[in-house]
């Protein structure tokens, strides 16, 4: 039982391994700091340039970056009011008012300790379900991880509140690209357009980082000026004060761990819904919830620990049924792709000492990276200053060589720039990403197991309604694409008939 566990750790106990966790954790630290960077797009950037790594080393280094971006992220959401990761907001309620009280360096000690503790419950979780998820994953079929497939579409696509329509467009789109290429059922292929390099589908890699990069990049060129106005003169000191504080308020980190535990389960929710249900449930049982957006250190605390407690449960859809739980799993999913794991029952019967290695490289680096975010708090701060004009063109640049380094060829560097502007035109309108990633994901397994699953019944669609698992996966679909819009409908009509009347001048 315990074998895994022990040969994952030693694969780790190389210098190569080590290095390259470091590295990771660096690099996460940076993008983790830079607003509108984050994971996904340190991901999306490393991914190519992992192409002549062993699988071991390409996972430390993606363990590395994943465990290391929340703690980057809390540094200027804390000095900046400025998150440097969509999650890291919730943070910005009551670690920039510690910061203008001169308390950064508390707030920051306490979001690096919350940060290795939260993501140590995460790491523990993970360790307890996957054995279980493997005994569940067999005893799926392809009529049942067609529906899983469809649930997780239907998840991405109502996450985003008001933009449930939109979410189902997307991955509607998502879906249609998927479809290019090679037809694995009929044998014949389509929608190329008479283009070889089109024979093989949309090619992930280059798509993920044109879609986050170089939509990202764009963006920051279209802002202009510096990413951040200022990074102050703000004081940082008594951190180690701030490191003990996650340990007085014991109850709020566990609270946020599990929270991050198990919305990380979830594939599409994510980490800003951690850690805002995480701080939100903070204020309620609090016996002083009006100090809370003034500067409570437990406002740091609870969305810190659910964020990197997120990102080890995160990985159980992604490796156990192939469905990332977010952005950023979906573009590490094209890693383990393209080292040739692919997820689901087969990754967690063979790859075994990849899964445990990555797992230990994850808790390394939450812990780790706490560490390393103190001792490097400063320059953190300044790379934010850094002008977007400048920054934007050396990032897009390196993302091209390297979308051009997975196959060396110039059709890869048109697809990342088709979809960086398929990206930025999405981001402009409101639609959300991530359904389009993960359509293109799992595109291909949709469509494959759905024809199988007609051909085990004969061409009967009676097989989605006769088998337990199906039925119990079609009700979670059903409820999620009527709950979303019946709670916004509901929430409307309650509105209505607790508003109190217009006043008019007499």
């Amino acid at each position: 039982m315990l074998t895994p566990w022990i040969d994952g750790f030693e694969s780790l106990l190389h210098v190569q391994q080590i290095v390259f966790l470091c590295l990771g954790m660096l690099m996460g630290l940076i993008f983790g700091a830079v607003p509108g960077l984050g994971g996904t797009t340190a991901l999306a950037l490393l991914l190519p340039l992992t192409y002549g790594l062993d699988s071991i080393t390409a996972l430390a280094l993606s363990g590395g970056v994943m465990g290391a971006v929340p703690m980057g992220g809390s540094i200027s959401a804390i000095l900046l009011n400025t998150p440097g990761s969509a999650p890291n907001a919730a943070t910005c309620m009551d670690g920039y008012p510690l910061a203008q009280q001169g308390k950064a360096g508390l707030a920051i000690g306490a979001a690096a300790s919350a940060n290795a503790v939260g993501g140590l419950i995460g790491t523990i979780s993970l360790l307890v379900v996957l054995p279980l998820s493997k005994m569940l994953v067999l005893s799926f079929g392809p009529p049942e991880f067609f529906l899983l497939s469809i649930l997780g579409l239907v998840m991405v696509a109502t996450a985003s509140r008001g933009k449930m329509l939109r979410g189902l467009i997307a991955g509607g789109v998502g879906l249609m690209l998927s479809f290019i290429g090679f037809d694995q059922v009929t044998g014949t292929v389509r929608y190329t357009f008479g283009i070889q390099y089109l024979w093989d589908g949309v090619h992930l890699v280059p798509a993920l980082i044109g879609l986050f990069a170089g939509a990202e990049m764009i963006k920051l060129w279209m802002k202009g000026g510096s990413i951040s106005g200022s990074a102050g003169q703000t004081k940082i000191t008594k951190i180690s004060s701030g490191l003990l504080e996650t340990f007085r308020h014991w109850p709020t980190v566990l609270r946020g761990s599990l929270i991050g535990t198990v919305v990380g389960a979830i594939p599409g929710v994510g980490g800003v819904v951690a850690s805002f249900l995480s701080y939100s449930l903070t204020v309620q049982v609090s016996k002083d919830p009006e100090s809370f957006g003034k500067g409570n250190i437990q406002g740091v605390i609870a969305p810190e620990a659910a964020i990197n407690a997120k990102d080890g449960s995160a990985l159980i859809p992604t490796i156990a049924f192939g469905i990332p739980g977010g952005a950023e799993m979906a573009v590490f999913l094209g890693i383990l792709v393209l080292h040739g794991m692919q997820p689901g029952p087969l990754m967690l019967i063979q790859n075994q000492t990849e899964i445990y290695g990555l797992i230990w490289a994850l808790t390394a680096a939450c812990v780790l990276a706490g560490a390393l975010g103190i001792l490097f708090v400063r320059p953190l701060s300044m790379v934010t200053l850094v002008p977007a004009k400048k920054l934007a063109p050396i990032v897009m640049t390196i993302a091209f060589i390297g979308s051009w380094a997975v196959d060396q060829t110039v059709e890869n560097v048109i697809v990342s720039g088709v979809f960086a502007l398929l990206g930025y035109i999405m981001s402009r309108l409101d639609y959300p990403r991530l359904p389009i990633v993960i359509s293109l994901v799992l595109g291909a397994g949709v469509e494959r197991n759905f024809h199988q699953s007609l051909a085990m019944s004969d061409g009967s669609w009676s097989i989605f309604f006769t088998r337990t698992i199906c039925m119990i996966l079609l009700a979670f679909i059903a409820t999620g694409l009527f709950l979303t819009p019946a709670r916004s409908l509901f929430g409307r009509l309650f509105t209505k008939q607790v508003a109190f009347p217009e006043r008019r001048p007499a």
